[in-house]
């Protein structure tokens, strides 16, 4: 029976393994493009679903205007999502700037308010590359002339560019941003490896035509989350290899780690919640042996203390999984400008593992509160 067990765990550290040097391939494969934007002739539309974001929503359109691409060329819409703050009227005071307003109200309880949001901009737009963010992100002013840049370089229907968190107050948001960093880098990690997967809407540009070509939301309306990965599989399923990750520093937007568990546990079981509804089910078995993996380590950790010998087996499967992600991570961490956080892995590789075995379990059951709404 030992024997038995031994293998499986064996085989599922093996998996992860595998799992691990081709997301370190892909990464590798990424090559950092020159941003060199000359005479640009792509009409943008700048577009964020916005809901009780008054504390910070003005420093994000400040940066949205503050960006270095022609004026005539882009277009700013933010969907105010029902806000019972000051958001929208923070919005309207933008206005003589060209900052659009269009607020939802909707007379039906929806589960998927932000899919609806950006459909309502997507549709309300008149620029041919959609590029979206979040109302409380931050960044620099050559984002939008560097993900314009990438994409009139090449044949790409939808771009994946970066996202880090940063101005961390504590411990438990700076190991955030190194967990943040490790899913960033898989996104495009399997982008790097010509495979599509995942992504985050608070970086996400695509075509306007590809979005309705693809049907839009259609088919995934019914999750409160998906308005990125979802949408990305089903751009990637008919324009494959014609979606790229923007490997470059100045393309990168700025968001915050969540301040208490509480609010990070609901978050990941938002994201972890589209997963029902990936059409790629080679990725779905491999969430799922990933999962199990962990899950083999919190037994033989377990089983450690009535014998020795799955102590040992622990011992083994944390120590490759150390080393592993550690190399993972470095080329990453570098490219973030943010190494030093890699010292933290052997703090958040046990927390990890647990987390990621209860949003496995949670992700896909129940509901969820998000935005001061309870969906699921």
């Amino acid at each position: 029976m030992i024997a038995i067990h031994s293998c499986i765990s064996l085989l599922l550290t093996g998996v992860y393994l595998l799992v691990l040097v081709y997301l370190i391939k892909g990464w590798a494969a990424l090559r950092r493009p020159k941003i060199n934007l000359v005479n640009p002739t792509t009409k943008l539309t700048v577009m964020v679903a916005a809901r009780n974001e008054e504390e910070k929503i003005s420093l994000t359109i400040d940066d949205i205007l503050a960006q270095d691409y022609p004026k005539h060329l882009t277009e700013i819409i933010f969907v105010d999502d029902h806000s019972t703050d000051r958001t929208a009227d923070i919005i309207r005071g933008y206005a003589d700037q060209g900052v659009q307003l269009l607020q939802l109200n909707e007379d039906k309880p929806l589960n998927s308010y932000k899919k609806k949001a950006i459909a309502r901009a997507i549709g309300l737009s008149t620029g041919t590359l959609m590029v979206a963010t979040d109302a409380d992100c931050r960044m620099g002013k050559e984002w939008l002339s560097s993900i314009v840049s990438y994409y009139e370089s090449g044949d790409l229907v939808m771009i994946s560019s970066p996202v880090a968190y940063f101005e961390e107050r504590s411990l438990f948001e700076y190991m955030q941003t190194l967990e943040f960093a490790y899913l960033i880098g898989i996104g495009a990690a399997f982008i790097g490896n010509g495979k599509a997967s995942t992504c985050n809407g608070a970086n996400l540009a695509y075509r306007k035509d590809v979005f309705y070509e693809v049907g839009g939301f259609t088919g995934i309306d019914d999750l409160a989350s998906g308005d990125d990965e979802l949408l990305l599989q089903k751009v990637a399923e008919r324009y494959p290899g014609r979606i790229g990750f923007l490997k470059s520093r100045e393309a990168i937007v700025y968001t915050h780690a969540k301040h208490t568990l509480k609010e990070f546990l609901q978050q990941r079981r938002r994201w972890a919640s589209k997963s029902t509804k990936y059409k790629d089910k080679k990725i779905v078995a491999l969430a799922v042996s990933i999962w199990l993996f962990n899950v083999s380590m919190l037994i033989n950790a377990g089983l450690g203390f009535y014998n020795i010998y799955f102590f040992k087996l622990f011992a083994l499967q944390f120590l490759l999984k150390y080393l592993f992600e550690a190399a993972l991570l470095l080329p990453i961490t570098t490219f973030f400008k943010r190494v030093n956080l890699v010292g933290l892995l052997i703090l958040v590789i046990p927390i990890h593992i647990i987390y990621f075995v209860y949003i496995g379990l949670m992700g896909n059951t129940g509901k969820y509160v998000w935005k001061g709404r309870t969906v699921r």
